[in-house]
């Protein structure tokens, strides 16, 4: 079964592609193949014994107590490597005396304590018979005579006591022997359902890894249709990362040649606006002059009136004939530069569309990944077949496998072993009750000693009577003597077999329990397996050569049960790597190379990108020709930043009228007055409209965008041939990186976007070795199988209850002494004596003793004192 079972994992480890390969750094995307299926499995490999546990643990102190050696590995290993009887004089070899030693050194323990028991087995039925004899020549008690002693009652009482106890522990030994025999019957029973269970993980094992290897499988469309979609997707990916390379020079060139034809834009529109502004502004100010010289004409006419001659008026009328120079404009618009050259040269410019030939570099630029998919068409396809021709390999490839035939074989040999145990177990449960039958009898036997020491101990306790001398004892009490006799005789006879049972149980047990069970349990007896040539003497690894007829490999037994136990694959728990090694049968280097070979021939023509051609760039240096850079700005804002006129006209007419105040009534003074109203009229309706900002009249709007649009046309100046320079430098310089370096640029991301593609497959086989290794195959069921028939079945199911049985039943065994003793003493107590002792002076009882004999007490013949009662039951005896 190993030889097919090994058979069937190379053939499920071929089913996949192997053969992992250096990975990359980690690929741009992870793939999720999702969960390999497998199903639970039934068996729990854990046995708690319960209540009775606690008399395992006892007995396992026990053992400690005559066994406290640790497992001698080195003693077994040397003992099975060493040869003896071969020849003549092996045991007398030194080395094979000195093993002999440590051997009976460490079994020191069972060696002593089975001497004793076969010392007991000897020496009591010996002693039973030598014992019956000297009762039949009234010797060792046999003799119905009871001297009296004045602590008799004391001796009494405490052989009754003795005896209950020594009863009373060897009733808890049967109980404990009884106990671990129907123990033991009810788990070979229960083994039944164990058995099935193991049969049925197996089975599981075995059906189950089909699919799992099937899983697997398909998993390959998974990676193949993520490849597939990337390669669709080849534009967006790879032409967007060629785009992505370039974008860090191209994008900030094409933006700036992009801004600078807005401010070609917006430098026309602010030359427009000065054009605009100031022939508004010159009217204005040519209006507001005109309207202040004829108040300036009129208020000198009507200073000219003989009213201003008189003495109170005439110095009144020379202040405000001497204030009147301040009548005029101070802001002068009219003797400002035009712009209309610097126009007429931005209009020339703006014929050519700069913007538009700016987009046309931002979309040739941009349709990169547009590009890069036409101009790879043919290669992708080319590469889409290939992946669909791998997949078809790998599936044509594992249907030539004959894996449906060893699993079929492998079915038929576990069904049939299964109807074997199935055919056998009821042999097994049969034997189980012959012995169960037999360790019955012999508690039995015990069982029967214990009725006669108890029915002994309640019919002499309760039928004796103190008053009553030896000869006149009652019958109840005379039967319990004769029940402590028969007590003792069965024991005589009994004792031996069961202690014959004891020491064979004993030493198997024993040492099976200390020699199998606790080293597996610390996986020492693996160690010992694992011993270079200690079961062939050929193989340096057992293990190894007979799954993979290398025995070289390192495979051990403790290796292979602690995978197992932690449900590993089982290929790499049988390192079947050295039979089929995956690394070369999933080896997808020769098809990443073809692939990579595909994906190296993308070759992608950028040279058609033009980012801005000789006409842009000609425009830009028009631009910066065109002499807005020569615009007397300082002279503008001179003029702007004056005021309008050179007085406050509002505070100028407030000061008239109060001078006109100041005159004596009369025309002269409403003359005043009214042409200080004209000023208050002239200010409001042109000075005011002329200064502020914030009014929808044109006047102010002129004069605010002249100044905001000279503010424009300053900063736009300000080195614009520099500017433009730099621009179409920077245009120029990305022009260079794509016709330069884009062939370099383009292997470099063609060489990502290829190791992405292949990262794919190298994880679909990443993740099949993984599976392979811990998923795929897990051999629970065979550290199952083990732990079931060592640890559960043997140890804890026979070893345990063997042990329990035999420790129950030699302290039966041993405790049957000291009851035989005191029943044998207390007997004489109980049964009716058929002579006793007789003093006629209690002063004289040793010269009455004298005169009776040594004995001290009557002779029949002597005295002729009979006892009728006894009399009678010697005869009919």
């Amino acid at each position: 079964m190993a030889v097919e079972l090994c058979l069937l994992l190379l053939l499920l480890c071929r089913s996949t592609i192997s053969e992992v390969q250096p990975l990359h750094k980690p690929p741009p995307g992870t793939l999720d193949f999702g969960f390999v299926p497998a199903k639970t499995y039934d068996t729990n490999a854990y046995h708690e014994p319960g209540s009775i546990g606690i008399l395992f643990r006892m007995v396992h102190a026990f053992l400690y107590l005559v066994q406290p050696n640790s497992f001698p590995q080195d003693l077994i290993k040397k003992l099975a490597q060493q040869k003896f009887g071969n020849a003549q004089g092996d045991y007398q070899k030194p080395e094979n005396v000195v093993l002999t030693l440590q051997a009976i050194y460490y079994e020191i323990g069972f060696i002593v304590s089975a001497a004793l028991g076969l010392l007991f087995v000897l020496f009591l039925p010996l002693v039973g018979l030598c014992f019956c004899m000297c009762r039949c020549c009234d010797n060792c008690g046999g003799e119905m005579h009871q001297r009296q002693k004045k602590n008799a009652d004391c001796r009494r009482g405490c052989f009754a006591t003795f005896l209950f106890v020594a009863s009373l522990i060897i009733s808890i030994g049967v109980l404990c022997a009884y106990a671990a025999n129907q123990h033991l019957t009810s788990q070979v029973r229960g083994a039944k359902n164990l058995m099935h269970s193991n049969f049925k993980d197996l089975r599981i094992f075995l059906n189950d890894t089909p699919g799992q290897i099937d899983y697997l499988v398909s998993q390959y469309n998974t990676t193949k249709n993520k490849a597939v979609s990337d390669l669709n997707n080849v534009g967006p990916l790879l032409g967007s990362r060629v785009q992505e390379r370039f974008a860090k020079e191209v994008r900030p060139a094409l933006d700036a040649a992009l801004t600078m034809a807005g401010a070609i834009r917006e430098t026309k529109e602010a030359l427009e606006n000065v054009s605009v502004s100031v022939e508004v502004l010159q009217e204005g100010t040519e209006r507001l002059h005109a309207n202040l010289t004829d108040v300036k004409t009129h208020l000198s006419n009507t200073l000219s009136d003989s009213a201003c001659s008189t003495a109170q008026a005439a110095s009144t009328c020379n202040i405000i004939r001497n204030s009147l120079n301040q009548l005029s404009i101070n802001a002068n618009f009219s003797g400002l530069p035009g712009v209309s050259t610097q126009l007429a040269k931005v209009n020339d410019v703006l014929k050519t569309d700069l913007s538009s030939l700016v987009q046309k570099g931002y979309a040739a630029f941009n349709d990169t990944p547009d590009l890069v998919l036409n101009q790879t068409k043919n290669i992708l396809s080319d590469i889409k077949n290939f992946l669909d021709f791998i997949g078809s390999n790998i599936t044509s490839f594992t249907k030539m496998l004959p894996v449906q035939k060893v699993l079929a074989d492998l079915t038929i040999y576990l069904t049939q072993s299964e109807a074997y145990v199935q055919d056998y177990f009821p042999v097994v449960e049969q034997y189980d009750f012959y012995r169960w039958l037999g360790c019955l009898i012999l508690c039995c036997m015990v069982i029967l000693i214990l009725v006669f020491y108890y029915l002994g101990l309640l019919c002499g306790t309760c039928g004796y009577d103190k008053h009553a001398s030896p000869t006149t004892r009652g019958c109840i009490s005379n039967t319990g003597g004769n029940f402590l006799m028969a007590g003792v005789g069965f024991s005589f006879l009994f004792s031996w077999v069961l202690m014959i049972v004891v020491v064979i149980t004993f030493v198997t047990g024993g040492n099976v329990e200390k020699l199998v069970c606790e080293p597996f349990e610390d996986r020492t007896l693996f160690k010992v397996l694992d011993t270079p040539y200690l079961l062939n003497r050929q193989w340096r690894n057992y293990l190894s050569g007979i799954v993979l007829k290398n025995p070289e490999i390192n495979l051990t037994f403790e290796k292979v049960y602690s995978d197992c136990k932690e449900n590993k694959g089982i290929y790499s728990t049988l390192h079947l790597e050295n039979l089929f090694n995956i690394n070369e049968f999933l080896n997808i280097s020769m098809y990443t190379e073809d692939v990579s070979l595909k994906i190296e021939h993308i070759n992608v023509n950028l040279s058609n990108i033009v980012l801005l051609d000789e006409i842009g760039k000609q425009n830009l240096l028009n631009f910066s020709s065109s002499g807005i850079d020569g615009i007397n700005f300082a002279a503008y804002l001179t003029e702007i930043n004056k005021s309008v006129t050179k007085v406050d006209l509002l505070s100028f007419a407030n000061d008239l009228e109060a001078r006109a105040d100041q005159l004596p009534k009369g025309a002269l003074e409403n003359a005043l007055k009214g042409h200080a109203n004209s000023i208050r009229m002239i200010h409001n309706q042109q000075v005011v409209p002329l200064e502020q900002a914030m009014t929808v009249k044109k006047y102010v709007k002129a004069r605010s965008t002249l100044y905001q649009s000279i503010r424009l046309l300053q900063r736009t100046s300000s080195e614009l041939t520099v500017k433009v320079k730099h621009v179409i430098s920077a245009v120029d310089a990305a022009q260079l990186l794509i016709n330069n370096n884009a062939s370099l640029v383009i292997i470099q991301e063609t060489k990502k976007y290829m190791d992405m593609i292949i990262g794919y497959f190298e994880q679909y086989v990443e993740w099949v070795k993984e599976s392979i290794t811990m998923e795929v195959a897990a051999c629970k069921p065979i550290a199952n199988v083990i732990d079931t028939a060592v640890d559960i079945f043997l140890c804890s199911y026979v070893i345990d209850s063997v042990n329990t049985f035999w420790f129950g039943l030699g302290g039966c065994s041993i405790f049957l002494i000291p009851a035989i003793i005191c029943a044998v003493k207390l007997s004489k107590y109980y049964r009716r004596m058929d002579t006793e002792d007789v003093y006629d002076d209690v002063e004289t009882i040793p010269m009455k003793n004298m005169e009776n004999g040594n004995n001290g007490y009557h002779k029949e013949h002597l005295y002729g004192i009979h006892n009728p009662v006894m009399t009678s039951s010697v005869e009919q005896w």
